[in-house]
């Protein structure tokens, strides 16, 4: 705007000219910064947008918030309330109104603990307390579940309620414990050295009720996280609201939205397991039921091939009466054939008996000896011979010798 006033001396700005050329340079002179002060006249339009004033003993300044940024934001700041807020500088054309543009903004005095909870939250980080490596498992049926708490708090309550609620039968040992105030991370600490050291509780809750950042401070001390990372039991971290984190959520092996979440996490829900048995029952007797059928199918398919011993023996007894017949026929077929042949050998033998040749007239000559005359050589005069005729012998002599034909 310098130069550009002083290459024309007798150029004349327009009002749009000047608020648009202060404006920019305003917004390139003033990159986003943080600056604190006292909230004063603040109003919400219609659309959702927060206005107000935000001061100090000598000077104020407008601001605005839009929509998008304040619905970010926890709690709706009021009047006298000292923030601390990131901001750009602008300047309103329309009216030619310098304002301060929020981007962000947090009660008073909170930056250094977001500072201090980052920087404890990336060295614990580094030491590997938040690593998923050595996370333990939350039992699925604890039988005794510990409660790090203090006695007087709602938290307490609100975790007996739903612990009551889904497993009436389950007991619970509170380690009590302030959860607030000076000491009070100290006094958490050895509430879960204690508890680690009965180990007389299957799951440990470490438990506390919404509040400002200051009134969950404690959960944000390293005595408290080293705490919770040695710790045998498995931990349930149930600090704050939904959108409250604290160091403890990170180190513990489970981080719970509210006390209430905490516990139902613990806990389990016995209609469920009464529903899960049911199913489970009915899945069993579903099974049961075919396996019966099955087995009573394979019966009915075995007791038609069952026989008893009587009607065995009757088998039996068939049996070997076939084999008798079937022996009988063999036998008899074997007796025929071999009588045949008999007959036929007994004929045949019949045929060459000698004494059948007999009977057609015919005699055996025999020596003295014995031998056979077959030829009238054989024979000389004066010879004894011996006929065998077909009844009866006779002796011979031969009175004239034979004269042989050859």
């Amino acid at each position: 705007m310098t130069s550009l006033l002083s290459t024309s001396p007798k150029q004349i700005l327009s009002v749009s000219d000047l608020t648009r050329l202060t404006k920019e340079l305003l917004e390139t002179s003033f990159p986003l910064f943080w600056i604190s002060g006292e909230i004063s006249n603040f109003t919400r339009a219609a659309s959702g947008h927060w206005y107000f004033s935000l001061k100090d003993e000598r000077a104020q300044v407008r601001c605005v918030m839009f929509k998008g940024r304040n619905s970010l934001v926890g709690a709706t700041p009021r009047e006298g309330d000292r923030i601390e807020a990131r901001a750009t500088v602008t300047l309103y054309e329309a009216r030619g109104d310098f304002q301060l543009t929020i981007e962000f903004l947090q009660p008073a005095g909170l930056g250094s603990l977001y500072e201090a909870f980052e920087q404890l939250k990336q060295r614990l980080q580094a030491q590997g307390l938040f690593d998923v490596s050595r996370k333990k498992t939350i039992p699925a049926n604890p039988q005794r579940i510990g409660v790090v708490t203090s006695p007087d708090a709602a938290a307490l309550r609100d975790v007996l309620t739903a612990i009551r609620r889904r497993y009436p039968g389950m007991k619970v040992i509170i380690y009590p414990t302030p959860v607030q105030g000076k000491g009070s991370a100290e006094l958490i600490a050895q509430a879960i050295h204690l508890a680690d050291q009965r180990q007389e509780v299957d799951t440990l809750l470490i438990c506390r009720g919404g509040g400002s950042i200051e009134d969950l401070w404690s959960f944000n001390e390293e005595v408290v996280a080293q705490a919770i990372a040695a710790c045998r039991l498995p931990t349930i971290s149930g600090v704050g609201h939904e959108t409250d984190f604290t160091i403890a959520d990170f180190v513990a092996d489970l981080r719970a939205a509210t006390p209430t979440a905490a516990a139902e996490l613990a806990c389990p829900d016995q209609s469920q397991l009464r529903q899960q048995v049911e199913q489970s029952r009915l899945r069993l007797m579903r099974a049961m039921q075919s396996l019966l059928r099955q087995h009573a199918q394979t019966l009915d398919y075995l007791s038609r091939r069952l026989v008893s011993p009587a009607q065995q023996l009757q088998q039996q007894k068939q049996v070997l009466q076939q084999w008798q017949h079937r022996l009988q026929l063999s036998m008899q077929q074997y007796l025929q054939t071999h009588r045949r042949k008999l007959e036929h050998c007994a004929t045949s033998l019949q045929q060459l008996n000698p004494h059948q040749v007999l009977a057609r007239g015919y005699a055996i000559v025999q020596q003295q000896n014995g031998h056979a005359v077959t030829d009238a050589s054989q024979l000389t005069a004066g010879e004894n011979l011996q006929l065998t005729l077909h009844h009866g012998q006779a002796a011979v002599v031969v009175t004239q010798s034979p004269i042989s034909k050859k």
